[in-house]
């Protein structure tokens, strides 16, 4: 079980006994994501509040009653404040690169949709849709949109007008002049057609 106490002076808010699942619910998701959390009719924001959470076994009414639960969840539990945050800001931080890499991948379809897209093209509307991010991560967000929709057979990819087989993708995407020359380009997929 999981004890947790929010503290903004004078303020003080505590939670007994909750599961991972409440844990996750009620403290973790909205703290990792920079909101506030409510408790005890409370708001408790991540950057003027202090969040501290134990482990412990289940408190009982009468070890909660008068008072007690705090120095009772200190006592028989042990601190784990700093793993639990970190486990739940690489989940939200996963979460959201996953909604990003979806959202741009869309994107680039409604683009192929319209016309055949150079790889290059592709690049630059990564830089369009991310303005002052590192070279580095949009290189690596156009050429994974590539590869995942090419995977999953929405787009084929084109050199000089001729259809590059599934064995030479990889080579293709890793070379450097791909991602500089008009020649190399992906294009709708039909659905009921085949690669």
């Amino acid at each position: 079980m999981f004890h947790v106490e929010l503290r903004r002076f004078p303020n003080v808010a505590r939670a007994f006994n909750l599961s991972r699942a409440e844990l996750e619910r009620r403290i973790l998701a909205p703290w990792a994501g920079g909101r506030p959390v409510a408790l005890d009719d409370r708001s408790f924001s991540p950057d003027r509040s202090r969040l501290t959470i134990y482990e412990g076994p289940l408190l009982d009414s009468g070890e909660i009653g008068l008072g007690r639960g705090w120095a009772n969840a200190t006592r028989v539990g042990r601190e784990v404040t700093a793993s639990v945050l970190e486990d739940a800001r690489s989940r939200t931080e996963a979460a959201l690169a996953k909604s990003s890499q979806q959202q741009f991948n869309e994107a680039l379809l409604a683009r192929c949709a319209v016309s055949p897209l150079a790889l290059r093209d592709v690049l630059a509307l990564a830089g369009e849709r991310n303005p002052g991010v590192p070279l580095s991560e949009r290189m690596a967000l156009a050429e994974r949109a590539v590869w995942e929709l090419l995977h999953r057979r929405r787009v084929r990819m084109r050199a000089a007008g001729r259809l590059v087989d599934t064995e030479q993708w990889r080579p293709t995407l890793l070379n450097l002049e791909t991602w500089a020359t008009p020649t190399v380009a992906i294009e709708q997929l039909d659905p009921d057609s085949a690669q």
